[in-house]
Order: structure tokens, then sequence, then C-alpha cells
């Protein structure tokens, strides 16, 4: 009977075995069905794509900069070419990377030498390559590359989520708005309110909370190996690097950090997670009242 089973045991479904039972994380387990919305922006696929992204924004914008004789401007044509490496990228492209990973045992590394093959196979000779991630540490693009993923799931997912909430507690609140009940001030009985006046309270308090989050911007570090610009700078002294930087963070939809070390302190990580604490306060307190 078990060799039966084992017979009939798809290569599909132990995969399921294994994403459900024996998961590194409850996240891809237990609760995997609460965070499948996520999926699309957190997963290694998403995360080089973001990375190709970035990168091939970088050169773009090194090709722009006149301060740099080797380069020339992308044309319109070459623009769309390069973009549609960015559109084009999927399991099988992302399965690429994982193969030249193997040889370079470095992620970014093996992006950029991924790059270099499409660049090479669209354009030939007309890009030049050698200009992929140009003085850079592999910070600069991990940092920005999980910066864009973050703002694309609040604005997907994150954003409409509350909005949706406070649309139904709103709605909900205006159906009671005349259905009377006893308020509580230090634990004693108060003035009569309303149970549509009380549910406007969360409301209010979460809706304040959204707008936090709407206005919330991850921060983009650049600048090379301590974040000084110093190879950028020794290699094209007449560049102001420093406001090349500035532009090109901005042009990703980050704000840029200034003066930082090697890495993103990641200041902001820690603001976005406050914001939603206090959502998760603001949501238990309306749970147990």
């Amino acid at each position: 009977m078990l060799l039966l089973f084992y017979n009939s045991f798809s290569i599909f479904n132990f995969q399921l075995y294994i994403v459900f039972m024996q998961p590194l994380s409850p996240l891809d387990g237990r609760y995997s069905k609460q965070v499948e919305a996520l999926r699309p922006f957190f997963t290694e696929e998403a995360l080089m794509r973001a990375r190709i992204f970035v990168e091939l924004s970088y050169f773009a914008a090194l090709a722009d900069e006149k301060g740099i004789p080797e380069l020339k401007a992308l044309t319109s044509r070459q623009k769309k070419l390069v973009q549609q490496i960015v559109d084009d990228f999927d399991e099988a492209e992302a399965a690429k990377v994982r193969e030249i990973e193997k040889k370079t045992n470095h992620d970014v590394k093996a992006i950029e030498y991924y790059l270099r093959n499409e660049l090479t196979r669209i354009g030939g000779a007309k890009f030049k390559t050698e200009f992929l991630h140009f003085a850079l540490t592999s910070e600069d693009v991990n940092n920005l590359a999980y910066g864009i993923l973050i703002h694309d799931a609040i604005k997907a997912v994150l954003r409409p989520e509350l909005t949706a909430l406070i649309a139904m507690l709103h709605a909900l609140g205006a159906s009671q708005k005349s259905r009377r009940m006893l308020s509580l001030t230090h634990g004693q009985p108060a003035t009569p309110t309303t149970l549509g006046k009380e549910i406007e309270v969360f409301v209010e308090r979460i809706t304040h909370q959204r707008d936090h989050l709407s206005a919330f911007r991850m921060q983009g570090k650049f600048g090379g190996a301590v974040g000084n610009y110093f190879a950028h700078e020794s290699a094209y002294p007449n560049v102001n690097w420093r406001n090349f930087g500035k532009r090109f963070v901005k042009s990703l939809g980050l704000l840029p950090l200034e003066n930082a070390t090697q890495i993103n302190p990641h200041d902001d990580l820690a603001e976005l997670s406050h914001v939603y604490v206090r959502i998760n306060t603001i949501l238990i307190g309306l749970c147990r009242d």
C-alpha cells in the first residue's frame, strides 16, 4: 500500500507538502493564505526584477551624464529595449540568474552578468556593458530595490486594504448612528452615546494612520562602498556625483540619504513598522471594545 501511495504522490504534491508542512517560515505555511497578496512583491524573483530595474535605471542615468564621454544617451528605441528586459523578466529568466549565481556565488554580481548578456543580446556592442554597476556596492542596489518593492506593496495592497476597512467601518457607523448605548468612564456608567459615534472614533484614528502610511517614503542610500562617492570621483572628477546620486534616488521615488556608510541604516523600516504598530494597536482596541 505504501508503494502505491508513493507512486501516486506526484512531484506537485510533494512541493505542496514542502510548502505547507515543512516551511522555514509560517508565512509560507500556516499563514500563506493571509499574505498571498504580498507574494508578488517579496519573492526572490520580485527582488531580482527590482535589482534589474535599479541597475538598468542607473545605467541609463550614467548614459545621460555628459561628464562621462565614453557613454552616449540611450535612444528612445534603446530605452524601450532596456525596459523590455524588466517587463519580460519571469520565472524562466530568474532561473538563468540562479545558474549564473552558481558560478559567482554572489547574488548581485549574478544580476550584473545576466544584464551584460541581455544587453549584448539586444544591442551588441552598442551598449557599453562595462558601465553596469559602475563604482557601486551591492547595498546601493539592494536597499533601493527593497525600497521600490515596499512602496509598490503599500500602493497595491496595504493602503487599499486600510482604505477598504475604513469605508466598511464608516458605513457601519453611519448605519448605527442612532443606536443608543451606555457609555463608561473610569469603568462607571456615564452619559449615553451611540454605537455609530464610537465606531467613528476608530474610523478617524485609522484614517490618520492611513494618511501617515500614504505620506511615508523609504530612504535610499547611494554612493559606493562607504557612501562618499570616492570611486566615482576618482574616475570622473568633473561630475557632481552627490547631485547625481540625489537625482537618481529621487527618480526611483525614494528619499536620498545624503550622508551614509556602506549601508542604509534602515530607520525608514523602523518608521514604517511603527505605523503598523499603531494601526494594530488601534484595531486591537476596536476588537476589544
